[in-house]
């Protein structure tokens, strides 16, 4: 009878260990594939797009688009803000910025610019100047944590005359009618309108 509750209270161990190794193991699966801003900055940074040509540069395209997509609005923001993809930009080609662009466009972005063309006019720059005021602070943030200081903090997020532009011809028929270079200029300012008015917090305050 002893022999028996030893081997039950053995079988208890060995399964209640067994449980926490499958545990153990998911956890470690589940946060080595998940992609972070750290992780796209690295690859991004251990790729040079420069030297590859043909099906292995369409694959460390699509990669990054993949990875770009599973990050949060708040992750691609900060990865956007720290300039971490501008040299990838710069190295593509037109019709691959239009494609990358096109594939890494966050869920409801054309909803959120049709429902943004129908707002007053008010209102659109309200939600345009609180949009760039959040970037400007956020790339203050990102570019200090980086060591660039002052001269990196004061970068603005979206130059003055795409700024400009945006306000006088509308976010929706301007980014239309843009370039690829520019839509992917405007990219910024669009995830955060998007951010913004998701959260609640597009309309807040006033004009600068």
């Amino acid at each position: 009878m002893a022999n028996q509750r030893q081997r039950a209270v053995v079988w208890a161990v060995v399964a209640l260990a067994g449980i926490w190794l499958v545990a153990l193991c998911g956890w470690w699966i589940t946060d080595h594939l998940k992609v972070t801003g750290e992780k796209v900055g690295a690859y991004l940074e251990s790729v040079d797009l420069s030297k590859l040509s043909g099906d292995e540069r369409a694959r460390a395209l699509r990669r990054l688009a993949d990875m770009l997509n599973k990050l949060t609005l708040e992750e691609r923001r900060q990865l956007r803000l720290g300039r971490g993809m501008d040299e990838w930009f710069r190295q593509m080609t037109d019709g691959e910025k239009l494609a990358f662009i096109e594939a890494t466009m966050p869920t409801g972005m054309k909803q959120m610019l049709t429902a943004f063309e129908e707002m007053p006019e008010d209102k659109r720059q309200r939600a345009v100047d609180n949009a760039i005021k959040n970037l400007r602070e956020a790339g203050k943030q990102v570019r200090s944590g980086e060591g660039q200081g002052r001269a990196g903090a004061e970068q603005p997020p979206i130059s003055q005359e795409l700024e400009e532009k945006v306000r006088e011809i509308g976010l929706k028929s301007f980014y239309s009618e843009s370039s690829a270079q520019t839509k992917a200029e405007l990219a910024p300012l669009m995830e955060e309108l998007q951010r913004s008015m998701q959260n609640g917090t597009a309309f807040r305050g006033g004009r600068r």
